[in-house]
């Protein structure tokens, strides 16, 4: 297919997964208008009851999809539970979906490290001060421990506090899902074997 002069290749016949995500990634940075690599992602609680939230993706490779997050808040405590999450990406200017699941892994303390590093020092900072998920009495609350924190880590480098790390799903699918007019869409789902990965077209 030719598009502006561009050759198209159909994304169905594609045999792996994450060269076509970082396709697909390049192209949600150019059109999106906020936060591209924003997704979905998915817990449940000791119920069974799913809890679902916009994150952050950093990273991604053959290992995985990697964010970061509070050990303590909410979703950090459901993934330690269960170390299983979903993920679920949505780029509107392109009409393309991609949806991730499967167990999960802490990255290792020098990753944790390199990125909390990387952060803007306020957000540093914000990770020590926000006591995430749990409540808050009040906004003043929040801002005067924020001040404390800005005052203890006035000089120098602002340590990474324990309770705050990253996750990497390692996914045993990934579904990429492209709109089509009257709704009959493609879908391509990967799944991962003892030999790789095996695609499977699905019904819209």
């Amino acid at each position: 297919m030719v598009t502006n002069g561009l050759i198209k290749t159909d994304f169905t016949e594609s045999t792996e997964p994450y060269r076509l995500f970082a396709e697909w990634l390049a192209e949600a940075e150019k059109s999106e208008p906020n936060d591209p690599n924003a997704t979905a992602l998915a817990t449940v609680d000791p119920d069974g009851m799913p809890n679902v939230r916009m994150v952050l993706l950093k990273g991604f490779d053959e290992d995985g999809f990697v964010f970061y997050t509070n050990l303590d808040s909410t979703k950090g405590g459901e993934i330690l539970a269960t170390m299983k999450a979903a993920m679920c990406f949505h780029w509107k200017s392109l009409r393309r979906q991609v949806r991730v699941r499967g167990p999960v892994e802490k990255v290792s303390d020098a990753e944790a490290d390199a990125y909390f590093a990387s952060r803007p020092r306020g957000s540093r900072i914000g990770a020590w001060a926000s006591k995430q998920s749990r409540p808050l009495e009040s906004r003043f609350a929040l801002e005067k421990a924020v001040a404390e924190y800005t005052a203890k880590y006035a000089v120098g480098e602002i340590p990474r506090p324990p309770y705050w790390s990253g996750f990497r799903i390692r996914p045993v699918s990934i579904e990429f899902w492209q709109d089509k007019p009257f709704r009959l869409h493609d879908r391509l789902v990967f799944s991962r074997s003892d030999s790789g990965w095996e695609t499977e077209r699905l019904y819209p």
